[in-house]
């Protein structure tokens, strides 16, 4: 369980949260940040691949006021070489924990920033907002639809500044095309397409085997039922595992979907189907490598993804999304220009052009992250975590689609199935937590 105990972290917990709501959860960050010369203190929550790129693009705005003291790892051999390394970087060594509730226990800490898999992000966040820290989470921002909701409720309670890892949104051309998309550049958008072609290799199958000491494999399961330890878990694989992970749809896909949703400016959809398989290999891996989903909404309007982790062919805009309308159609993340200097669907490249963000790559995302928690303004974020969650809930319906079969039908004022099918469907709506890890009902 790691060194804190159990009783005595829901004590500050509780405690914590009482505080923030008596006091309207403060009108800055828990450490009092509100000039942009004041310091800013991030605690970086998982480590290893995202995760070191999270304390990188924090710490390349050190000339901005901003620190991480502190990583939180379950993973000590990881948390160790980071640790030196980010000691390379500050000048001096930063503090670590195992667990993240230690770490969310220090008052000088104004927000953290999650890297941990899927199933670890609501818990992690709804904490953190009642710890009274600001938060920055990967996406997805849920293991599951309910997951999601209660991460907005306990932003909203707690006036947390909760900026999702959807970085794409901080890309100023991708954001400009969308608004062209909107004003209708390419006449009425009758469907968008979502392309994940990214090839994905067989797992193979890991045995059964006792966790390494270095890994405190309890608190990485979290949330999540008990299962054996194998090494197709601990650190990557578990995108393949319905327990933990939600698939390449969730895990790569979701920036697509959330560019679409995004660029035509939608909320959810009312119904979904989505099918595919595991094909090319046996392995031990749970969800599809090919899959197919169909959202559409109210007015007729569809979205089709297309998931391929096996040789596929090239078209345009591979890789990305492509958005038909009824005067023409749009490739691509950014325009495509032809020779005319023309995009696809007549948008003139000159539109496209606009000063960029401070900062320069991924980090850009993290650098709106910073100066919202200095306004203290929501709609400063660039992806606040309502717009996450909605993203999230399509491919949370697809899965579920696929996972039963069915073409489901979805309420999307209750984030609910309705019709044929629904009770079967809304199993899939949250999970069985286990304690002490569980995202409350009420926040």
């Amino acid at each position: 369980m790691g060194s804190v105990d159990r009783r005595d972290f829901l004590k500050t917990t509780v405690r914590t949260a009482a505080a923030a709501a008596a006091a309207g959860a403060s009108s800055g960050p828990a450490h009092g940040v509100t000039g942009a010369n004041e310091r800013i203190r991030v605690g970086c929550v998982g480590l290893r691949s995202r995760g070191w790129d999270h304390v990188r693009g924090f710490m390349k705005l050190k000339g901005k006021g901003v620190d991480v003291p502190v990583l939180c790892d379950i993973d000590r051999q990881i948390l160790g070489r980071c640790a030196r390394k980010l000691t390379e970087i500050r000048g001096s060594k930063p503090d670590t924990h195992v667990d993240v509730r230690k770490l969310l226990e220090d008052s000088s800490i104004d927000a953290i920033a999650i890297a941990t898999p899927n199933h670890w992000h609501a818990l992690a966040t709804v904490w953190a907002c009642q710890a009274g820290k600001d938060v920055y989470v990967e996406k997805p921002v849920s293991w599951c639809i309910r997951e999601g909701r209660k991460m907005v409720e306990a932003a909203r309670k707690y006036k947390r500044i909760v900026q999702v890892g959807q970085q794409r949104r901080s890309d100023p051309a991708i954001r400009k095309v969308a608004e062209q998309i909107r004003a209708g550049i390419i006449g009425d958008v009758y469907m968008a397409r979502s392309l994940l072609f990214k090839r994905r290799r067989s797992i193979g199958v890991k045995p059964t085997t006792a966790p390494p000491k270095h890994i405190d494999f309890d608190l990485w399961l979290g949330p999540a039922r008990k299962v054996p330890y194998h090494a197709n878990l601990v650190h990557y694989n578990w995108h393949w595992f319905w327990e933990f992970g939600n698939g390449d749809i969730g895990n790569s896909g979701i920036h697509r979907l959330d560019l679409v949703r995004m660029t035509l400016g939608r909320t959810l959809p009312i119904k979904v189907s989505s099918m595919g398989g595991r094909f090319g290999y046996e392995d031990q891996g749970e969800t599809p490598n090919t899959q197919t989903a169909i959202w559409t909404y109210e007015d007729g309007t569809m979205i089709v993804s297309d998931v391929r982790g096996l040789p596929t062919n090239s078209e345009p805009g591979i890789g990305s999304n492509i958005y038909y309308g009824s005067q023409g159609y749009m490739a691509g993340e950014q325009p495509s220009i032809d020779p005319d200097g023309k995009a696809y669907g007549g948008l003139p490249a000159s539109q496209v052009k606009q000063r960029p963000v401070p900062g320069t790559g991924t980090e850009d995302h993290f650098y709106n992250f910073i100066e919202a928690m200095r306004s203290r303004r929501v709609e400063d974020l660039n992806c606040d975590i309502l717009e996450g969650h909605l993203s999230a809930v399509l491919f949370h319906m697809a899965n579920i689609s696929y996972r039963l079969g069915k073409t489901l039908t979805f309420d999307p004022k209750t984030e609910t199935f309705v019709d044929e099918g629904a009770k079967e469907a809304n199993q899939f709506l949250t999970r069985d937590y286990r304690e002490p890890f569980v995202v409350p009902e009420q926040v």
